[in-house]
């Protein structure tokens, strides 16, 4: 299928590994031209590098925190105006709703939720007055399915939802497209991290505890970036004007729900 986005302009945020990247990975083989983010530089050309020689589209790279406002406004600078927007930020450390402070929260909601409404406010109204535009939330199953051990997450990433809910229906008519991606478990980094959580608290192996997970979903396994990136250039085509302000869940049937 030809989704008919050749040639646009894409800001792809944390897109150095994990799903960012499978994101940027499956914009590129579309023909989108990128403006890629991250917090590392090395990771960050590693991966421009290998999409550029891949693809052979252009890719601007700003290594920067879009967490912070001068982070956000290097990246605003260098991607200029863009056709697609795919939000992403590493999610908050997990533990107990006795261990987090108003500070945490505010970090929390900084980078999961205010960072991604600061880009929009940013860069819709430009995709409004060109009559064509695309954003892309990364966001988790824990807004439909509470993660106990995520409750920064689960409060964060419902905020943005609920804002999405809203905007989304205010600029559809000008052409522009937001929707929300859930990831459930994918074999990222993150992942790891909280396979490695668990495998300390129980004491057994890492190992055991992907086992474990993986028992979890209907599935039998974790998500690949690459199909959640696939996923997300749909989103993002000539095909999805007519998706407006939904939460797609990609999490291998996890969150046992009948809507």
């Amino acid at each position: 299928m030809d989704l008919g986005i050749a040639g646009k302009r894409a800001l792809v945020c944390a897109s150095s590994k994990g799903l960012g990247r499978g994101c940027a990975e499956a914009l590129a083989a579309e023909g989108v031209h990128l403006v890629m983010n991250a917090r590392g530089a090395e990771a960050l050309e590693e991966t421009a590098a290998a999409i550029r020689a891949a693809y052979g589209v252009d890719v601007v790279t700003v290594a920067a925190d879009i967490t912070s406002e001068a982070g956000r406004a290097d990246v605003l600078k260098a991607a200029g105006e863009v056709d697609i927007l795919v939000n992403n930020a590493g999610g908050p450390p997990p533990g107990l709703w006795t261990d987090w402070e108003r500070e945490d929260f505010i970090k929390a909601l900084d980078a999961n939720m205010l960072t991604p409404i600061a880009l929009i406010k940013a860069l819709v109204p430009g995709m409004m007055a060109r009559g064509w535009g695309r954003v892309v939330n990364i966001t988790s199953q824990s807004v439909k399915s509470p993660i106990p051990v995520l409750g920064l997450s689960n409060s964060a990433r419902a905020g943005l939802t609920g804002y999405v809910a809203g905007t989304s229906r205010q600029v559809a008519g000008k052409g522009v497209v937001i929707n929300n991606l859930l990831p459930g478990i994918h074999d990222t980094d993150r992942a790891t991290a909280l396979d490695g959580g668990v495998a300390k608290a129980e004491g057994i192996s890492v190992a055991e505890a992907r086992t474990k997970r993986e028992a979890t979903i209907p599935a039998g396994r974790y998500g690949t970036a690459a199909e959640f990136g696939a996923a997300c250039a749909f989103l993002c085509s000539q095909h999805a004007g007519f998706i407006v302000g939904q939460n797609l869940l990609l999490d291998g049937g996890a969150v046992n729900a009948t809507l």
